[in-house]
């Protein structure tokens, strides 16, 4: 599939990375340090049409595509892992979830202050004990009460979790029938019994707030489940490929910014009375950065392209999609560790950013899906196993 981003692409993704660089990037080092989410911020994306970038315009969104969210998660990231993370769980694991399986109802009470960034949203599926296993290690209940369920259990990681006003949270309903008596719920933060039991202090994306939620006998109304009753993993399947495309979208900005910032240091840093740029060893190490980067930018821009036209045919991608966030998070990771490598010493300090997209790069190997995870969905379904 061969492609270039058209105008209307390139004209988001200039708006995002001008925004980025002009609102995120002077804050950055301070939301490190402090892990403080910056709430004022999401107003802003949402009056830029970022927050609800793959809604249709009557639900409050941009009405664009996928790939459109790829190129704005990437300008955020160049700038911030941790406000890239928490857009992707709003813009992606939440909106575009709900968007996708909800109600017209459903639709029109809880996108538009999702889209307008009032509301913060969250993706509430990994448990203590149920993370790459998410369906078959889900411990969390839901028990059918009049017009109720009553739900009863625990999240963990949960992404935005101890900030979010409406969350996505699958519960089993019929425990014995496995994946196949899962539901996917609308969960409001103001629901009686739901509590963040904790923030988790994090090695990196700190300003991101990730915790873990405690629901005991919460009451949610019939109204609130998205897609049908014992059906929660059609809705959790029918969004996994485009999440995973849309989230590769970070670490392309991660790798893209520390090969920014390496190829400006070796034109600075002098050593043995020349640029540091002029030695071959560091022009191997500036040449191999780029192409990983490249590769992964158009592997994961092709993948976030097909997301459309698989969704008109009806057909998953689900190992493109895989392979899309593998390659990236992994480029991410190596080009992060090279960055370092090229600022010596300066890259170490706290005062860089180096080290914070180095602790940033490694989540996206872990989250979302072990790299691992990752590796055996593509090779099940190359082998055509299920």
């Amino acid at each position: 599939m061969e492609f270039e981003l058209d105008e209307t692409h390139r004209l988001l993704r200039d708006t995002a990375g001008a925004w980025a660089e002009r609102e995120v990037d002077p804050l950055a080092a301070a939301i490190d340090r402090s892990d403080e989410f910056p709430m004022h911020l999401w107003p802003a994306m949402g009056e830029l049409g970022l927050l609800g970038v793959t809604v249709p315009p009557e639900y409050g969104g941009a009405g664009f595509d996928t790939l459109a969210g790829v190129l704005i998660i990437e300008q955020i990231a160049r700038f911030s892992g941790s406000v890239a993370l928490s857009y992707g769980a709003h813009a992606n694991l939440c909106v575009n979830n709900l968007h996708r399986n909800g109600t017209e109802e459903q639709r029109r009470h809880y996108l538009p202050p999702l889209c307008a960034g009032t509301h913060v949203g969250a993706l509430a599926m990994t448990e203590p004990e149920a993370g790459s296993d998410a369906v078959g290690g889900m411990r969390m209940t839901a028990v059918r009460d009049g017009d109720d369920f009553v739900l009863n259990g625990t999240k963990m990681f949960i992404t935005n979790g101890p900030i979010a006003d409406t969350l996505v949270l699958y519960a089993k309903t019929t425990p014995e029938q496995r994946q196949h008596g899962i539901t996917a719920f609308i969960i409001e933060k103001g629901m009686a019994g739901f509590t963040v039991s904790r923030k988790l202090d994090k090695w990196g994306h700190r300003g991101s707030p990730t915790g873990e939620l405690v629901l005991e006998d919460v009451r949610v109304p019939a109204a609130n489940v998205l897609g049908e009753v014992n059906k929660g993993v059609a809705v959790m399947m029918s969004g996994l490929d485009s999440e995973r495309a849309f989230l590769a979208g970070e670490s392309l900005g991660l790798a893209g910014r520390a090969l920014e910032l390496s190829i400006s240091y070796a034109r600075e840093r002098q050593q043995f009375g020349q640029p540091i740029g002029n030695f071959q060893l560091i022009q191997g190490k500036l040449a191999g950065m780029y192409v990983q980067v490249e590769s992964a930018r158009w592997l994961v821009y092709r993948t976030a392209a097909a997301a459309a036209a698989a969704a008109r045919d009806g057909r998953r991608f689900g190992k493109e999609a895989a392979a899309a966030i593998m390659y990236a998070a992994e480029v991410s990771t190596r080009v992060a560790l090279d960055a370092m490598q090229i600022h010596g010493g300066y890259g170490y300090l706290n005062d860089s950013p180096i080290g914070r997209i180095v602790r940033d790069a490694k989540l996206l190997e872990i989250g979302a899906g072990t790299t691992e995870i990752r590796k055996t969905i593509i090779a099940r379904e190359l082998l055509g196993l299920r």
